[in-house]
């Protein structure tokens, strides 16, 4: 990236109160792996995390807005521009909407609403990071997605400096994406619609869903999460290489999408390392840090293991993790 220039910088320190310069990303992502933002801002409310984006553009320098860093790979050279992290936290329960704004934690919004009596998010107390991200990239597990109960969400639109309310159906939810990823915008709230229920039947649902997390994936190291997306096929013609080499699971089959982990385990690269970076052993789509791992090693590993796929399975693999400063 473009270095900024000292009037840029000076620029920004003079008009948003709060800059840190050289902050290191390693401490703010799971992964525990990045250089340093040379600018780095956190955001209290909406105001603030669209006055710093503004403040940003009108000075010309590149911005990035995450939450809580738990889906980011960021380069090890850092990030030459303005990092604004949203740490907006606001939580309110009302009947059967629960309106967060995108700061709030994943997992406390549905812990929130069980303990409302709410039912039908129950499967995002196993998503990490915040609402802001889960809707950035239409986040899901055990059989949800932020899709099947948004109702509305509140954002920023950088193009024409305005703020917007979308409904579910404007807001362009696919398989992990949405028009947040195609357009920029900066999320600031959601209010999530869900049914009323029973409280305990939501709890023990979670306890089961957290107790499944933890005997299949490697919560207990630094990692991003699911580093690619699950492969989605529209025709079983594009699964020709595949099956002449593996039994496809028939759940795979009538769902329409090849689990990328499970794709990686056919191809023989679980524990594969690189650096301090390996393939989780537990689980194929984990890439995790071993102590003292890079980014780099993050691409390079990321990048054979969608080799071998592509080679012997006939399966290009897409990355779900966020890479910034590449």
């Amino acid at each position: 990236m473009k270095m900024l220039s000292q009037e840029q910088i000076d620029s920004l320190v003079r008009q948003l109160s709060g800059v840190v310069r050289d902050e290191p990303m390693s401490k703010h992502t799971n992964f525990r792996i990045g250089g340093p933002a040379r600018l780095y801002f956190v955001a209290n409310d909406a105001d603030h995390l669209v006055g710093a984006v503004r403040n940003a553009r009108d000075a010309g320098i590149p911005w990035f807005v995450f939450g809580g860093g738990s889906n980011l790979l960021v380069s090890d050279e850092g990030y030459e521009g303005l990092v604004i992290q949203s740490a907006l936290r606001g939580l309110k329960v009302d009947g059967a909407g629960v309106t967060c704004e995108s700061g709030v934690i994943t997992a406390l919004a549905a812990r929130k609403a069980a303990e409302a009596g709410l039912t039908g998010f129950e499967w995002a107390v196993g998503i990490p990071g915040t609402i802001g991200g889960a809707l950035y990239g239409n986040a899901g597990c055990f059989g949800g997605e932020m899709k099947d109960v948004v109702e509305t969400v509140d954002a920023y639109r950088v193009v024409d400096d305005a703020r917007v309310t979308y409904a579910n159906a404007e807001c362009g939810f696919g398989y992990r994406e949405s028009r947040f990823k195609r357009e920029p915008h900066v999320i600031l709230s959601c209010t999530l619609r869900l049914a009323t229920g029973d409280t305990a039947a939501a709890r023990r649902c979670m306890d089961e869903i957290i107790a499944m997390r933890k005997s299949k994936q490697p919560l207990e190291q630094s990692s991003a999460g699911c580093v690619f997306k699950n492969f989605e096929f529209a025709d079983e013609s594009q699964l020709d290489i595949l099956r002449r080499s593996v039994d496809v699971p028939g759940a795979m089959l009538k769902n329409r999408r090849i689990s990328a982990g499970w794709l990686v385990d056919q191809v023989g690269m679980l524990g594969k390392t690189m650096g301090g970076i390996q393939v989780s052993d537990r689980h194929g789509n984990f890439v995790v840090n071993t102590g003292g791992g890079r980014a780099q090693d993050v691409i390079s590993l990321m990048s054979l293991v969608k080799m071998k796929v592509r080679d012997e399975l006939g399966i290009l693999l897409e990355d779900e993790v966020q890479l910034v400063g590449f």
